[in-house]
């Protein structure tokens, strides 16, 4: 379906994640209604993967990945969105222009160890790539020694 944005009027207007983006609800002359997102452009940044590769920092795939990685532990697409928000807007404040896609995994198991214990394992296991018993526990161990330091 194709909208005409220019020709419609806004209805409702709210901000959403935290203020980083702002939800309008719309009606085209035709009375048909839709949804528009307006976000800060943000300057590019590029991911260095694990094989040096680079490709340009995707908020949506991220967010797919996350969701794919987490499973059903949140209520709603939103919660996982507002973590994706935290993390991109932790990444903007290192000032750097290349992060590592460790970096960015790091960031999002810091979101999810406050929000859901069942989610932190389920991303820490296909982010770290565990294949025994043992990597489970280090992983569990360090997340316990970060935790008493108040990290």
């Amino acid at each position: 379906m194709v909208f005409n944005i220019g020709n419609s009027r806004v209805i409702e207007s709210r901000e959403v994640s935290d203020g980083a983006a702002i939800r309008r609800r719309r009606e085209a002359p035709d009375g048909k209604r839709f949804t528009t997102y307006e976000r800060i452009e943000k300057p590019n940044l590029a991911v260095i993967k694990k094989n040096g590769d680079r490709e340009l920092f995707d908020r949506v795939k991220l967010a797919n990945s996350t969701r794919r990685s987490v499973g059903k532990f949140f209520k709603s697409d939103e919660e996982v969105d507002n973590i994706i928000t935290a993390v991109e807007d932790s990444l903007y404040a290192l000032g750097e222009s290349e992060v590592t896609s460790k970096q960015i995994g790091d960031q999002v198991l810091d979101e999810l160890a406050g929000r859901n214990e069942v989610a932190y394992i389920r991303f820490a296991s296909v982010f770290y790539e565990f294949k025994t018993l043992d990597d489970f526990v280090e992983i569990l161990a360090k997340r316990r020694e970060k935790d008493k330091q108040g990290l």
